[in-house]
């Protein structure tokens, strides 16, 4: 009994083979190669009225636009492996950068529990008595520090982490303000800050987006990375 069995299974696994390998057989590339082009020309030609034989130029073109469209199929598929390519470099990248921080436009600073604080105020003018407030996350003011006069430009800033008192202040968020004289007028002044690069992602046309607490933002918009 255990002989038909095999013998049954033996010839039901040959026969999937036989289907299978029938199957690939079968199966046909439809792309009109160079060889195939000028077998159908030779055709052409022998079977042309020769009271009417084929005009050169006519032929020439033919042949032209064929050259053409086997260089264009050919240039595509460099193009392709060069995409390939660029998004494996891309990805490559794009995992360095994880852990790294992003200089972003934000008003809010990130705390650790050793270390500084930095980031940069963006003055497109001088600026007169440039003073940085820093609040914690009730509104309460902690620090303030006096900048003085300083040039138009990104203005560098670093915060210790201590309160007026020069204590160190617990981990977290702490907002901050930057505020001067323009011109005689006292304004506020945008800020970007550094940001803990969470994880990153590629996207097609917009190339590598970095994610961080204030959101997802394309690498090419990042000032800096630290």
């Amino acid at each position: 009994m255990s002989n038909d069995i095999s013998s049954a299974s033996s010839t039901y696994l040959d026969n999937l083979r036989w289907q299978d390998n029938q199957t690939k057989t079968e199966e046909k590339d439809d792309t009109l190669t160079q060889e195939d082009f000028f077998s159908l020309l030779t055709q052409q030609l022998s079977f042309q009225d020769p009271s009417k034989p084929a005009d050169n130029d006519q032929m020439i073109a033919q042949m032209t636009n064929f050259t053409m469209a086997e260089g264009i199929s050919n240039l595509n598929s460099k193009f392709e492996s060069l995409t390939a390519s660029m998004t494996s470099n891309s990805a490559l990248q794009a995992s360095t950068l994880v852990g790294k921080q992003a200089l972003l436009e934000s008003n809010m600073l990130d705390l650790n529990e050793t270390g500084v604080s930095k980031g940069s105020v963006v003055a497109e003018k001088p600026v007169d008595k440039l003073t940085l407030r820093i609040e914690d996350e009730s509104g309460q003011l902690v620090r303030t520090i006096e900048l003085g006069a300083q040039s138009a430009g990104a203005i560098r800033f670093e915060w210790d982490g201590k309160n007026e008192d020069g204590e160190r202040l617990p981990p977290g968020e702490y907002k901050i303000k930057a505020e001067g004289s323009v011109n005689g007028d006292y304004t506020s002044l945008p800020i970007a800050t550094f940001k803990n690069i969470e994880s990153v992602n590629i996207n097609g046309s917009n190339g590598i987006i970095i994610n961080t607490k204030e959101g997802a933002v394309r690498l090419t918009d990042v000032a800096e990375i630290a």
